[in-house]
This record gives C-alpha cells, structure tokens and sequence, in this order.
C-alpha cells in the first residue's frame, strides 16, 4: 500500500464506501437521531472493527487463492469492479431515505461488528477491496495495512451519520436534494474505482 497510485484511489474508495447509504449508516442515522451521539458510538466503533476483521479474513483467503491459480486476481478485480459500477447505479438510484421509528434500544460494539457478516454492503466492500486495491506481492502485510486503514476511516466517515441525524433525516427525505447527493456519491464511487481496473495487469 505504499504506492500512491493504488492508495489514493483505495482511500477515495473506502471513504465512499463507508460514507454512503446503506445498512449501517443508516442503523447509525436512526441511532444518532433517537439517543444521540455519545450513545451511538458503540456501534460506530463496532461496524469499523467488523469491517476491518472481515476485510482481513476475506482477505487472507483470496491471497492462497491469488498464489495458487494465475489470473485469479485479475478476473475477481474485474468481477469486483463490474460489482462497483452496479453499486454505483443502485446508489445513484436509490431515492430518499426512508426513517422509521425503531423502539429498540441501539446495537453496541459486539453487535455493530457481528452485523458485518449479513452486511451485503460490507461483503462488496470487503471482496471489492481485497480483489482490486490488495497487490499480490506482499499480501498479508498489505492487507494488514488495509484493513487497519479502512477500520480507521469507518470511525468518522459512518459516525457522521450519528452526528446529522436529525439533519439527514430532514433534508435527504426530500426527492431532489436526496437525488442531487445518491448521484454525485455514484459518481465518486466510480472515479475512485475506475483507475485500479485500468492499470490491471491482464
């Protein structure tokens, strides 16, 4: 991870990946607008930890596998960032966020990280990442430093949802603002994966 050609467009990636909608942030939005916080850090501590475990257990699978069978980790990257792009129209396509009001007290660290397994977002996090931005030399060191970094970046990038969720909640349930955002998110989303998969080597 130590060139920038391959770090800078993973931490563009990991920041977009963990700061837009899906199930966490938005677990984290309806926390942070119905207890506050402080309350909801717990769980924002948790989604990062589990994010970070799971990209390093994943992770370590597809380097034997990377090892074992040549052109396997140039077809998942490919797989990986057909997946993105998909990701990226489902996002640009989303809608307004829809609030509920949940009774249920907010999950904590255990659960936060747990969640990560049923997580379909975090799965294509972790995949994407492992197959696109993990080179094969040096591997497990590599994927050690990811998986560090990409916990790192979690913490703030989904604890903003805790902090505006009453202001979320306001602004991003009206259609064209919500549309303005899910769009431009798209957008980052697929900037930042694009170089990766251009400087494959096939």
């Amino acid at each position: 991870m130590s060139d920038l050609g391959v770090l800078l467009p993973f931490l563009m990636f990991a920041i977009v990946m963990t700061g837009t909608p899906g199930p966490n942030n938005l677990m984290v939005l309806m926390s942070g607008a119905r207890v506050g916080v402080l309350r909801t850090m717990p769980l924002v501590c948790g989604i990062a930890l589990g994010i970070g475990l799971q990209l390093a257990i994943v992770g370590s699978g597809l380097g034997s596998a990377f090892e074992r069978i040549p052109g396997f980790h140039t077809a998942l990257s490919v797989v990986g960032a057909a997946y993105i792009l998909w990701l990226a129209w489902a996002i640009a396509n989303s809608g307004p966020l829809q609030m509920q009001v949940d009774p249920k007290p907010p999950m904590g660290l255990i659960s936060g990280a747990a969640f990560q397994w049923i997580n379909p977002k975090a799965w294509a996090l972790s995949i994407s990442v492992a197959a696109t931005y993990i080179p094969p030399e040096n591997h497990f060191l590599n994927l050690c430093i990811a998986a560090v970094i990409l916990a790192a970046i979690s913490v703030p990038c989904v604890g903003v949802w805790a902090l505006g969720g009453l202001t979320f909640r306001r602004w991003l349930g009206r259609p064209r603002i919500a549309s303005a955002f899910n769009v431009s998110m798209a957008v980052i989303l697929v900037v930042a994966t694009m170089p990766a998969v251009l400087n494959l080597s096939i």
